[in-house]
C-alpha cells in the first residue's frame, strides 16, 4: 500500500469538485434534506467557487492517492482565508474529505499530520477546525489526535442552520 501527496492547482478544479461532491454526499446525505444537499453543493463546489478558494495564497489543498487512485484531499487556511478570525498564529483545517471506499486506511491521519507539518513549517501556535456536532466519527478522532472544542459557530446547509463545534490544538511545546 503506497500513499502519496501532491498540491492541488488551477488544473484540478473538475477533479476537486468531482471529489468534492462525492465525499460530502457521502458524508451528509442521509442527515439532511435532498433540497439542501443540492443547495450547499452548488454554493460551496461550483468551479468559480473553487478556483477563487485555489487562487488564494493563503489556501493549500493537496490530493492524496493509495495505491495510485485519488483517494482524497485536505484544505488548510491562514490569515484571511480562515472560515473564522482565529488570528495570524493559526491554521485552519476546513476539509479532510476521503472516498468511502478508502476510508479505514489511515488516510485521514495522514492528511491530519500534513496540516501539522505545515502549520510547524509555517511557524504556526494553534491548528483548528470546524466539525458538525453530528458527525460523532470525526469528533472522536480529533479528539483522539488532541482536539478540545473551544466554541461553536453556524453552518448553513441549504437553508438549515447547524451547529459546528469550534476544535483547537496547541502546537506549543
Amino acid at each position: 500500500m503506497t500513499t502519496t501527496i501532491r498540491n492541488c492547482s488551477l488544473e484540478d478544479i473538475a477533479l476537486l469538485k468531482e471529489i468534492s461532491y462525492e465525499t460530502f454526499s457521502e458524508t451528509f446525505k442521509d442527515q439532511n434534506s435532498p433540497e439542501n444537499m443540492k443547495a450547499y453543493l452548488e454554493r460551496a463546489f461550483n468551479h468559480n467557487q473553487l478556483e477563487k478558494e485555489l487562487s488564494n495564497y493563503n489556501s493549500q489543498f493537496f490530493f492524496i492517492y493509495l495505491n495510485h487512485e485519488i483517494a482524497g484531499y485536505l484544505k488548510i487556511n491562514t490569515s484571511d482565508a480562515q472560515s473564522e478570525e482565529m488570528g495570524d498564529e493559526s491554521l485552519e483545517i476546513e476539509r479532510i474529505y476521503v472516498r468511502n471506499k478508502y476510508q479505514k486506511h489511515g488516510l485521514g491521519k495522514i492528511l491530519f499530520n500534513k496540516a501539522i507539518e505545515t502549520a510547524i513549517m509555517l511557524n504556526k501556535n494553534m491548528i483548528w477546525l470546524g466539525v458538525w456536532e453530528k458527525n460523532e466519527n470525526a469528533i472522536a478522532f480529533y479528539k483522539k489526535m488532541g482536539f478540545v472544542q473551544t466554541g461553536a459557530h453556524s453552518f448553513y446547509m441549504g437553508d438549515e442552520e447547524q451547529v459546528d463545534f469550534v476544535m483547537t490544538k496547541s502546537l506549543i511545546l
